[in-house]
């Protein structure tokens, strides 16, 4: 509630802000483009709402958008991508790999069961009183301590395919953060946690490119893109850089000021369904969840 009262109440401000930056008008948009899921959904409603508002009182094709495949597709802002290609979607609630086929088209392969990364992020600079937003904070505070200091759990490393689990290593932070004795054992611990959760990546994300391979039988050099707010983090992207280089992918990062949720990549796949005529039918409802690939199981508990 308190949220949504914050969108109503600069949403005008913003609007008017990103028209002036432009020194455009409503009258010169070819559409507008708003995000309608998956998030809370009070907050969607305002955005959705106004961008409705725009579309119809301009005439304009609305584009309902997935936040999810504004990450998906974040990349190809700043870089040519050809489909089809590996994604790792790693953000505050969602850990994903997805065959991207093209647009609107997605194939899931692994997700996290439980926790997602950049929850296990903000969870344990919680634990830790390090601070929000927690992924840059517990970057920020690992470079301090010992990676090797503390051993934490890999919760299903070698099983589950490419799936995920981060409950547990949250949990015996938790346990650990009690023993703390000093600023230096807090550091130590981020670290610890953040060299954790790379060998996690690591391991699954090699599993899920020999799946990649698999399912399209194709050994030619693709690319593999990582999105979403916890592809900012440094150790994460040079671990995955070189994981990438060992198993004959490309490994493409949107700009930092991509990663995170941003109105660029909205209106990036706005212009992508623009393109194709994918635009809505103006009752287009608000969705709290929305998966990109529907088929895939619910896996979550």
């Amino acid at each position: 509630e308190i949220a949504a009262r914050a969108h109503v109440e600069n949403i005008d401000f913003i609007i008017q802000e990103a028209l002036d930056k432009s020194k455009k008008k409503i009258k010169d948009l070819d559409g507008v483009a708003a995000t309608t899921g998956p998030g809370l959904v009070v907050c969607l409603h305002v955005g959705c709402n106004i961008g409705k508002s725009i579309a119809t009182f301009g005439g304009k094709p609305f584009l309902p958008i997935n936040h999810l495949e504004g990450h998906a597709l974040s990349p190809s802002i700043e870089n040519k991508i050809s489909f089809p290609y590996l994604l790792l979607l790693v953000s505050g609630g969602h850990s994903q790999y997805l065959i991207v086929k093209g647009l609107n088209s997605y194939k899931q392969i692994g997700t996290t069961i439980d926790d997602a990364v950049g929850e296990a992020f903000d969870k344990t600079a919680k634990i830790l009183n390090l601070g929000y937003p927690g992924g840059p904070s517990v970057e920020k505070f690992a470079k301090l301590g010992n990676k090797n200091s503390y051993i934490l759990p890999l919760p299903i490393i070698n099983r589950g395919g490419c799936n995920l689990s981060l409950a547990g290593l949250k949990t015996d932070v938790l346990r650990k953060s009690k023993n703390i004795k000093s600023n230096q054992d807090k550091y130590n611990l981020a670290a610890s946690f953040q060299e954790t959760i790379n060998k996690i990546l690591r391991k699954k994300t090699e599993v899920a490119m020999k799946e990649f391979r698999k399912k399209l039988q194709d050994d030619s050099i693709r690319a593999f893109v990582v999105a979403g707010g916890v592809a900012a983090n440094e150790t994460i992207r040079k671990s995955l850089k070189e994981i990438a280089n060992n198993m004959n992918f490309e490994p493409i990062f949107p700009s930092k000021e991509f990663c995170g949720d941003n109105a660029a990549m909205i209106a990036w796949s706005g212009i992508q369904r623009y393109k194709k005529k994918l635009f809505s039918k103006r009752n287009e409802s608000v969705k709290s969840r929305w998966p990109l690939d529907e088929k895939a199981p619910y896996l979550k508990g």
